[in-house]
């Protein structure tokens, strides 16, 4: 009989707190804005994230795990509920909170008896929202001498009730901009800062000093957020429990840097996800290239805590690639979207398990410059500056219009600049990945509004447009996505 199983079996006849303490024990580490290719273990050659690296070395790092928004808290709200963002109602949309129906995940684990604590930024509204039924403890991004979210995260580690097993919601607000790393710099918890001459600039920003020092601050903030993930695992390995705790290190979308974060390519979408389990991993430090979504965070851990999965989830169980990173995936396709965020747009992705990227675009009038703090940034005013004189890869942050159609073989073209639709020998594949998009978008209830919401900035300078610009309809609220529980192919 599996451990899973046996589990499952005694909880139904047990409810002790004896009990209750022999149950795994759950920690997510999501990180703010950080891309999966900025971390070391991810070939990172610039990034110092040595806590993170051990993690995977005594773990399972997905190297295809993916997104389903790139936009900060439309990602986490589907995270939290295992949805996709337009089934998740006006949280589809920056900063616009959850109908009251739907359930976050976390509260299902406290009703079975694990101690529940959110550190850090939320960033997921819920109307009507009863925060006390989904967290034992909230606590806030800041302490004295750290802006960054991760000042409580060990004291809660200290502090908790030791006769429940638990689940921690740790969230950084590192990366996001603006940086507060370099003035709350500890050099002796974080090392050198990182120096702007070492960067490894990515393809998609021109090489200038000015976007090396933006680059060398947004890496700070990583190695701090690494450095408080060390602490959290020295704690647990402390008190005895590291072994049955599984711990997940992620991000909520790609940098906030042109071409990456609120994009659908791989330079948005795609994240790291590093999965430390001792007592479930069966042979330490291997990577899974099977297909990974963010939603299927929540039906593998309410799995693994023997906690009825909701019929709302539509993510799969990986419990399976765990023990075998090699095994037979129930997932063929991710999918992904993005809807505003600071600017209007209607974006949806397909990725199969072999590499092939097909992206729709209902809004192929207007250029994917990412969010208005990504335009405010020195990277990006220099890439505006020399916008006549840039390579295709920089170029493509302000192409307009864009194709409303895209395919991409990621293994050949890694950085998403060459369109193969119209290409004879990727036909078949534009013939596949269309039908899997087309029958996803009317199983999950998508739509594209008419009454959109709008720009809410200047494209070219990230200056706020002045007087009140109203929200306007989100994606499958013509077909009430938020009661739609089919997941479409997977």
């Amino acid at each position: 009989m599996s451990r899973r199983l046996l589990i499952a079996l005694l909880l139904s006849f047990l409810a002790t707190p004896i009990f209750a303490a022999q149950r795994p024990n759950f920690i997510l580490f999501i990180a703010d804005d950080v891309s999966w290719n900025d971390i070391g273990c991810y070939g990172s050659k610039t990034a110092r994230t040595p806590n993170i690296d051990a993690l995977a070395a005594d773990g399972v790092m997905f190297t295809n795990a993916y997104l389903t928004a790139s936009s900060c808290s439309p990602s986490r709200c589907s995270i939290i509920t295992g949805r996709y963002p337009h089934n998740n109602g006006a949280a589809s949309e920056l900063h616009r909170p959850l109908p009251e129906h739907l359930v976050k995940f976390p509260q299902l684990l406290k009703e079975a008896g694990y101690y529940t604590v959110l550190a850090g930024k939320d960033h997921m509204p819920q109307d009507k929202a009863h925060e006390n039924d989904v967290w034992s403890e909230k606590r806030g991004t800041n302490v004295p001498g750290n802006t960054g979210g991760e000042g409580h995260w060990v004291d809660i580690v200290q502090n908790r009730p030791k006769d429940k097993p638990f689940f921690f919601w740790f969230a950084s607000t590192d990366a996001h901009r603006g940086w507060n790393g370099d003035k709350e710099w500890k050099e002796d918890n974080y090392g050198p800062k990182h120096d702007p001459k070492d960067i490894n600039v990515p393809p998609y920003l021109r090489d200038t000093p000015a976007t090396r020092d933006d680059l060398a601050s947004y890496h700070n903030e990583i190695t701090r957020y690494d450095h408080y993930i060390g602490e959290v695992v020295a704690e647990l390995k402390k008190q005895g429990v590291f072994d049955n705790t599984m711990i997940m290190v992620m991000a909520d979308n790609g940098r906030p840097f042109p071409r990456a974060k609120t994009r659908v390519h791989d330079s948005g979408m795609k994240t790291a996800f590093v999965v430390s389990f001792p007592n479930e991993v069966a042979k330490p430090g291997r990577e899974s290239s099977r297909l990974l979504s963010v939603i299927d965070i929540c039906p593998t851990v309410l799995e693994l805590a023997g906690v009825k999965v909701p019929a709302q989830a539509q993510g799969v169980d990986f419990a399976q690639l765990l023990t075998d990173p090699t095994a037979f995936s129930h997932r063929k396709y991710a999918f992904s979207e993005h809807n505003w965020h600071d600017y209007e747009a209607h974006g949806r992705a397909v990725r199969n398990e072999f590499g092939i990227l097909y992206v729709r675009n209902a809004r192929p009038e207007k250029a994917w410059a990412g969010p208005a703090d990504s335009v405010r940034s020195p990277s990006h005013q220099d890439l505006l500056a020399a916008k006549n004189d840039l390579t295709p890869p920089q170029a493509d942050v302000f192409q307009a219009p864009r194709a409303s159609e895209e395919l991409f073989d990621t293994k050949k073209d890694p950085l998403q600049i060459h369109n193969l639709v119209g290409d004879a020998y990727y036909a078949k594949h534009v013939a596949e990945m269309r039908q899997a998009m087309d029958q996803w978008q009317k199983e999950t209830g998508d739509s594209v509004p008419e009454n959109y919401s709008t720009d809410y900035f200047d494209r070219s300078t990230g200056d706020q447009h002045k007087g009140q610009r109203p929200y306007g309809d989100w994606a499958g609220k013509a077909n009430d996505a938020s009661k739609i529980n089919a997941s479409g192919p997977k």
